[in-house]
C-alpha cells in the first residue's frame, strides 16, 4: 500500500512539473478561415495576452477550406501536447463533418474542449424595399406568397442558414434560400436588393442597420443587445424558443494532458478578463465570455442537440 501511495504521489508530482514546464515551444492557434473574419480577429485579439501568460510565442495559423475541416483534421491529428490548438466556431466544429458527409472528426472523441472565447448574436434584417417593419409582418407576407421571398445565406449549414430553417419550421412560413459562397457576396446582394432579407451576425450587420441600408427586424438573442438596443428580440414579437449566436472557442487534440488543458483554460480566462481585450471584442460586435472546459463541453452538447436534427431532417449538404 505504501508503495502504491508513493507511486501515486510521484505521478502527481510529475504531472504538475510537466504542466509547469509546458509550453516548451510556440503555441499555434489554428483558425479554419482566411485572415480577416471574426474568428481570425478573435484569435489575434487574445493571442498577445495568452503569450504573456504562457511565456512562449502564440501564433495564429490560418488553414481555410472544406468548411473548416482542413484545419479541424490537422489539429485532430496533431501531437496532443498542447502546442497545436483549434481556434474555431460553430460550423467547422459541429456542422461541417455532417454537411460534407466526411467523418474526419467529432468534437467529443477527437478534441478536448478548453474554453469559450466570444459569442456573437444574430440579427434578422431586410432590404428597405421589403414592405415589413417587424417579424410578424415578414411571416405574414411569406405565408401569403410561399417561397416568394428570398433569404440570403452565406452557405449551406451555416448558423445563419440554420436559423432561417428553424424560423420556417417554427412559424410555418416558407421562403426561398439563396446560398452564396461566403458572407460577403450574400451581404452585397442584400444591400443591392437582389435578395430580400437574411440572418447575419450583429458584428457585420450593425453598420448597415445604422446607415439605413438594411432594416433590423429582430435580434436572435434572449434579450436586446447593446450594439442595437432599439431592436426587439424574436421573443418580444411572439416567437419563442429560437435563439442563435456564433461562438469562438479553443480545443486541443484528444489525449492532451488535463493539466495542460487547465493551464490554457486559465490563461484564456485571464486574457478575457483584461479590460482592453474586452473592449476590442465588444467593438467588433461580440461578447467576451469564458467557459471552463466542462461548461464549454456542456454548451457544445446543447448546440449539437439543437442544430444537427435540423441539418439531418432538411438533408442539408454542401452540394
Amino acid at each position: 500500500m505504501r508503495q502504491l501511495l508513493a507511486l501515486f504521489i510521484t505521478a502527481c508530482a510529475c504531472a504538475g512539473a510537466s504542466a509547469q514546464a509546458w509550453p516548451t515551444k510556440p503555441v499555434r492557434l489554428v483558425v479554419p478561415y482566411p485572415p480577416g473574419g471574426n474568428v481570425d480577429a478573435a484569435a489575434r485579439i487574445v493571442s498577445g495576452e495568452l503569450q504573456k501568460e504562457l511565456g512562449q510565442p502564440v501564433v495564429v495559423e490560418n488553414r481555410a477550406g472544406a468548411g473548416g475541416m482542413i484545419a479541424g483534421e490537422f489539429v485532430a491529428k496533431s501531437e496532443p501536447d498542447g502546442h497545436t490548438l483549434f481556434f474555431t466556431a460553430n460550423g467547422p466544429l459541429l456542422y461541417s463533418p455532417v454537411i460534407y458527409g466526411r467523418n474526419l472528426y467529432h468534437w467529443k472523441t477527437n478534441f478536448v474542449p478548453i474554453a469559450s472565447v466570444t459569442f456573437t448574436p444574430l440579427i434578422l434584417q431586410a432590404h428597405p424595399s421589403l414592405p415589413v417593419k417587424n417579424v410578424p409582418e415578414l411571416i405574414a407576407l411569406a405565408k401569403s406568397k410561399p417561397n416568394g421571398l428570398s433569404m440570403a445565406s452565406p452557405g449551406a449549414g451555416t448558423t445563419n442558414h440554420l436559423m432561417s430553417e428553424m424560423l420556417q419550421r417554427t412559424t410555418g412560413a416558407q421562403w426561398t434560400t439563396v446560398h452564396y459562397k461566403g458572407n460577403a457576396p450574400a451581404t452585397n446582394d442584400l444591400l443591392a436588393g437582389q435578395v430580400q432579407f437574411n440572418f447575419d451576425q450583429v458584428s457585420v450587420a450593425q453598420q448597415f442597420v445604422k446607415a439605413g441600408r438594411t432594416r433590423a427586424l429582430a435580434v436572435v438573442a434572449p434579450k436586446r443587445v447593446p450594439w442595437l438596443p432599439e431592436v426587439p428580440t424574436l421573443q418580444e414579437q411572439g416567437i419563442k424558443g429560437i435563439e442563435g449566436q456564433t461562438f469562438t472557442g479553443v480545443l486541443a487534440p484528444a489525449g492532451t494532458p488535463p493539466a495542460v488543458v487547465e493551464r490554457v483554460s486559465q490563461a484564456m480566462r485571464k486574457a478575457l478578463d483584461q479590460t482592453a481585450v474586452k473592449a476590442r471584442i465588444f467593438a467588433a460586435g461580440s461578447d467576451a465570455r469564458w467557459m471552463s472546459p466542462r461548461e464549454f463541453a456542456d454548451y457544445l452538447q446543447k448546440e449539437e442537440s439543437t442544430w444537427l436534427p435540423i441539418i439531418k431532417s432538411k438533408n442539408i449538404t454542401a452540394d
